[in-house]
């Protein structure tokens, strides 16, 4: 199975593909589309949207982890956020993915193993299970990365539930 992770953000968005294989975790790629602050949204989304579709047809993930958005004091915040979310879901759908979604706290606890971790916390611990040496781009594809990461371990926990009640 490869996944795509995605961590969405208007100015930064970062994006993470890996193979599951078994009980194997492979690196594929990683990255992050940035924008200009200076360019009006509706612009970013474009380029966001256009940047994914190509990420996805080099690399023809089977399915597409999103990162929630959280919902902090920042409403205005967490708005653009989920316009990025939506741009993500929305390449995903049309490219025939199966989208999933998994909040942050979630994302941190199957990662580093505590749901408050800080950015370096997860930067490390994704490094770690997948054995990288070089450092990430940004610790927005770090995160996307271990969106992608989350979605494998849920969806090998979800296997073995279902496995045991057959």
């Amino acid at each position: 199975m490869r996944v795509l992770g995605v961590d969405p953000g208007t100015l930064r968005l970062g994006f993470g593909v890996v193979d599951a294989e078994g009980a194997s975790v492979v690196y594929v790629s990683s990255g992050t589309v940035k924008c200009s602050d200076k360019l009006p949204v509706p612009e970013r989304l474009k380029l966001l949207y256009a940047e994914l579709e190509k990420v996805i047809r080099l690399h023809k993930p089977d399915c597409a982890a999103v990162e929630s958005p959280f919902f902090s004091v920042n409403a205005r915040s967490a708005l653009a956020i989920g316009k990025a979310q939506t741009v993500a879901i929305l390449a995903a759908v049309n490219a025939g993915l199966e989208v999933f979604e998994y909040p942050p706290a979630l994302i941190k606890s199957h990662i580093a193993g505590f749901g408050a971790s800080t950015k370096d916390q997860v930067t490390s611990m994704v490094m770690l299970q997948l054995r990288l040496t070089e450092p990430l781009s940004s610790p927005d594809a770090a995160d996307a990365l271990a969106c992608a990461l989350c979605h494998i371990q849920e969806a090998r926990r979800t296997a073995v539930i279902r496995a045991s009640q057959a």
